[in-house]
Order: C-alpha cells, then sequence, then structure tokens
C-alpha cells in the first residue's frame, strides 16, 4: 500500500534523527530574490568552491549564508550598490543565520505593538536558545486582461508560512494557501487536457467554469546525520540542472512526498531523492488516487574550482500495493535493478556540466538519455526509440560592463517516446503533470531573458521563448504526449520519428516585467506577455494571446505560465 512506503520513509527519519548534532536549516523557496544573488556571486567568485554546488535546488539557507559571507569578506569592495544592498536583505531575511551580536544591524526602527515586525522582513519572529521561529503572511492579488476575451482575469492568494529550528538540530517549514484564479485562454486548455492546474493538483471550479478554486499546502523538516549529510523529509518539489529548464527533474509540477539524503565532502556533492508520485489518471477528492515511486540521485564532481560535472540517474516504478525497497539502496546503479525485475520500469541516466569562464561568463548544459541505439542513430531513420535530450546554456552578468544587467541564452532539444514508457504508470509524471521540462518531447527549444535591477527596489525583466513541436493527433501519438504508452495502437511503425514529426506547432511567447519593491518583500508588478501558436500543416490554426496584468506580492513567487 502507499502507506507503506511513507512509513518506511518515516521510520527511516526516525532512525537517523538520534544522530543530529550539526545545525540545521531549511531552503530558500522557487523564485525567492536571493536566488538572483547567488546566481551573480557565484559567477563573479568563478574559483569560489563555496558556490560551485549549485545544480541541485532549492538552496540551503544555510549554505547560502555561509557562501555569501565568504565572498564578501574576501571581495565585499567589488560589488556593486545594488549587489551590497541585495547582500543586506539577505541577512534581513534569514536572521537565524546571523550572529545574535549583528541582528540589531537589521531591526525595524519601529516595530509594531513591539512584538511583530522587529525586522522589516517578518511579521513575527522569536530567537532564544534551542528555538527559532519565524511567521509570514503570504498574499497575491492580480488583474489581468486578455486580447480577445471579455472576462476579466485573476489570481487571488492568501496564506501563511512558518519556518524555524529546534535546538539547531531540527529545521521545520511549512506554507499553506488557499488560490482563486482565471487563467489566460492557454492555459486553461491545458488544464482541460491535463486536468490539473500548471505546478498544483487537485482544483474544482470557481463561479464559472473558467475560473479555478485549490488548496496548497507543503512542508518538510531537516536535520543532519553527520556533519556531511544532510537529511530532509516532507512535501515539496526538487530541482536538478543550472538552467532555467531542467531535462533531468524541474520544480514545474506539483508537489509530492519525498526523503532527501545530501552528503557534501570534500570535491563531491551526492544528493538521493525518494518520491512517492501519483499516476496519470484523472484525480478526484472521494478516490484515493494510485501511487508510483521515484529513486533518483546526482553525483556533483567538482573537477577544478571553476569547472562542475554532475552525473544522475532516476527510476520510475510503480507497483501495486507496495513499495520495492530494493531501490532504497542509496549507490547502487538503478538500472542494474530495472533489468534483474525485467525491465519493467522507466529509467534515465543524465550528464550534466557548469563552467564559470573569465569575463563574467558561465555556460553549462545536460544530456539526458532514456535509450538509444548508435547504430539507428548513425542510420538516421528516425528510429522511435532514440529518446534523449540535450540543453547548452549561458550567462553573461554585467554585461557589456553595464552593472546588474545580466543576460541569459538557453537551448534544449528532446526527441519523441523520451520519458514515456510502455504503460501508462511508469511515465516520467507526477499527478498529471511532466517531472521534467514542462513541453514533455519532440520539441526544440530556444529561451533568451534579460534581467536589469538599476536600482536596489527595481527590477526589469524581458523574456522571449521561441519553441517548434511535433504534437500528437487524435488517433496517433508522435511521441510528444509522454503520458500515452509508446506502443501500438498509440506508435503506428518503429520509424520516421523526428522532431516535429505529426502536427508541427510553432510558438512564440514573450514577456517584460516591471517589478518595484514597496516594502520588503511586497512588491508591486506591471507585466505583458504575448503568445503566437501556428501549426504549419493540416489542420492549420494559430492562436494568438496577448496579457497584461498589474499585481501585488508579498512573501511569495510570481505565478507564470510559460509553455
Amino acid at each position: 500500500m502507499p502507506m507503506q512506503f511513507k512509513q518506511t520513509l518515516v521510520r527511516l527519519a526516525l532512525i537517523l534523527l538520534p544522530f543530529s548534532v550539526f545545525s540545521q536549516t531549511t531552503y530558500l523557496p522557487p523564485g525567492d530574490k536571493a536566488n538572483i544573488l547567488m546566481e551573480r556571486l557565484e559567477i563573479k567568485s568563478r574559483s569560489d568552491s563555496f558556490f560551485n554546488f549549485s545544480k541541485t535546488r532549492p538552496f540551503s539557507r544555510r549554505h547560502v549564508i555561509n557562501a555569501v559571507n565568504h565572498y564578501t569578506q574576501l571581495k565585499g569592495a567589488t560589488l556593486s550598490k545594488v549587489d551590497r544592498y541585495n547582500v543586506q536583505r539577505l541577512m534581513m531575511n534569514n536572521p537565524e543565520w546571523v550572529p545574535e551580536g549583528d541582528r540589531m544591524k537589521y531591526a525595524s526602527k519601529k516595530p509594531i505593538a513591539k512584538n511583530f515586525y522587529k525586522t522589516p522582513a517578518n511579521l513575527y519572529e522569536v530567537h532564544i536558545k534551542d528555538f527559532d521561529l519565524i511567521v509570514n503572511p503570504v498574499f497575491q492579488y492580480t488583474l489581468s486582461k486578455e486580447n480577445n476575451s471579455d472576462e476579466n482575469l485573476f489570481l487571488n492568494t492568501r496564506g501563511v508560512y512558518i519556518r524555524g529550528k529546534l535546538a539547531n538540530k531540527i529545521g521545520f517549514y511549512s506554507y499553506i494557501t488557499d488560490n482563486q484564479e482565471r487563467d489566460p485562454s492557454y492555459v486553461r486548455q491545458w488544464v482541460s487536457d491535463r486536468k490539473a492546474v500548471p505546478g498544483h493538483g487537485l482544483y474544482k471550479t470557481f463561479k464559472t467554469p473558467t475560473g479555478l478554486d485549490y488548496f496548497e499546502a507543503r512542508g518538510y523538516f531537516t536535520f543532519n546525520v553527520t556533519r556531511y549529510i544532510d537529511v530532509a523529509f516532507g512535501y515539496d518539489r526538487n530541482f536538478v540542472g543550472a538552467g532555467y529548464r531542467s531535462l533531468l527533474l524541474s520544480d514545474f509540477g506539483t508537489n509530492n512526498l519525498f526523503l532527501k539524503l545530501n552528503t557534501r565532502i570534500w570535491r563531491l556533492n551526492y544528493q538521493n531523492l525518494f518520491m512517492e508520485l501519483h499516476s496519470s489518471i484523472p484525480p478526484s477528492p472521494t478516490q484515493l488516487v494510485p501511487k508510483k515511486y521515484a529513486a533518483m540521485h546526482h553525483l556533483d564532481i567538482n573537477v577544478t574550482k571553476w569547472l562542475n560535472i554532475g552525473l544522475f540517474e532516476g527510476v520510475i516504478f510503480g507497483r501495486q500495493n507496495r513499495f520495492d525497497f530494493g531501490y532504497l539502496n542509496p549507490i547502487i546503479f538503478y538500472r542494474s535493478i530495472e533489468q534483474q525485475n525485467g525491465s519493467f520500469d522507466n529509467s534515465i541516466i543524465g550528464l550534466d556540466f557548469k563552467a564559470n569562464l573569465p569575463k563574467r561568463f558561465q555556460v553549462y548544459g545536460q544530456l539526458m538519455l532514456d535509450e538509444f541505439l548508435l547504430s539507428e542513430i548513425k542510420a538516421g531513420n528516425g528510429w522511435w526509440a532514440n529518446k534523449f535530450g540535450m540543453q547548452f546554456g549561458a550567462r553573461y552578468i554585467d554585461a557589456f560592463n553595464v552593472s546588474n544587467f545580466d543576460l541569459q541564452i538557453e537551448h534544449n532539444r528532446v526527441r519523441p517516446f523520451a520519458y514515456s514508457h510502455y504503460d501508462s504508470v511508469a511515465n516520467y509524471t507526477h499527478y498529471n503533470q511532466p517531472l521534467a521540462h514542462p513541453l514533455m518531447a519532440s520539441f526544440s527549444e530556444t529561451i533568451g531573458i534579460a534581467r536589469y535591477q538599476p536600482a536596489p527596489k527595481w527590477l526589469a525583466v524581458a523574456k522571449l521563448i521561441l519553441y517548434g513541436q511535433g504534437r500528437d493527433s487524435s488517433s496517433r501519438s508522435f511521441g510528444s504526449n509522454i503520458f500515452l504508452p509508446n506502443v501500438a495502437p498509440y506508435r503506428q511503425g518503429d520509424y520516421g520519428y523526428d522532431i516535429g514529426s505529426g502536427w508541427n506547432t510553432d510558438v512564440l511567447y514573450g514577456s517584460f516585467l516591471l517589478s518595484y519593491e514597496l516594502r520588503e518583500n511586497l512588491f508591486v508588478e506591471l507585466n505583458a506577455a504575448v503568445r503566437r501558436q501556428k501549426t504549419t500543416n493540416a489542420p492549420i490554426s494559430s492562436n494568438n494571446v496577448s496579457v497584461v496584468t498589474f499585481g501585488i506580492r508579498w512573501n511569495m513567487q510570481r505565478r507564470e505560465f510559460e509553455f
């Protein structure tokens, strides 16, 4: 039963818990403004080993603070005015990791009722011996207008998050929100196709058929087994890679139950993830959704101080009423277990790299291998089982000597039928959403991002995404929809499958964001987005959408639909 998996993870955590003796941490959430600072300082430092392990996210708050402190002690004088401001705000937002004697630097001049907003960053906080607690409200409200619709689009989110430490041994985090939204038409089509809200799970309609209502809760606790091994157990998302997208594991989809072990020593960072996932069926609030499971590990190796190479392996497997405990081995080659099980499961392997180059450049990439035959690749006949993907990207910070003006370009390419499986259970998905790239398979995508922070409280971000995809027809799979089994009658024939095969669709997505931080973590934002979709073979169609959004956001990330 799925409960057995949960009980196993809880028992393992309780076994390890008594050995936790080192200071514990929580993680920076996705979309946190400190992630930009970490990205910039990593490239600036170039050969500083404090920053080299950045391909597994979210980042540990403890590690972030230690890395930034290390950098500022060595090269703080070289930071721009905006970077110095961002460092100061990082410390203000993480007082549990600031020495007690330095906390007064970030204290509010006029706290509310003496106990609230003692610092500008946090509504309520406690820092005493053996106990740290931070409580903050979560709020976002946006109003949008789509060019070809009379309906008003909106997002209304209210909630709270709590984090803290117990006796410097256990870290904890909880995030709860209630959400209502009406999304652009192309997003509503995605919801209709997937029976899920992008980035979330179960939902119900709100007032009208186009409105969505859903609840989100995520949380975890963390502890140390030794000085070198961190353990996290909870319900959240994880990401593997240095890019804007990931071909191995992304945080695009909804949260999942996980146990994470992270070992960092010498030039190595080794992470294990064991996850409980939902099978791809229409979810129901009154029916238990069948479960499947994943076991993944990622090894980062600092080949030099500026070059990092990683190895990834992951397997998705479904078992009726049980977890396969062979996959709990944190260091075995999972492919060998899969083969001994009769190749019943779905495994992928990957290689990634990241190199910090002189002149404020960084290059990175990924290679994802599902399965392939070299002879079939050389033949060039479009064999369906040549399933692999590639990513290559580059960042250029302080571009053209303009302070805090950063550029990024990234190309992602995945062949048809990658991530799919011969049954509908072991595909590389969770809760009707892909675990890796949101476009799933059979696509070629290029992303360009320009980000400029001209002053401490201002941020402008422009994005351009271009992709072509061979989509499936109503009667045949050409390999883009990884939820479909990759066998007959869905797949017809073994050859002739290339990126673009099928219903060839080209999409252009562009957006521009202007954001102002009214007070700490309270943002007022204006965003404009356009999306142009066109099919180039019968049945030829087009769908052009433009959306203008104005909103306010407090202590949470922006809601974006970049697919």
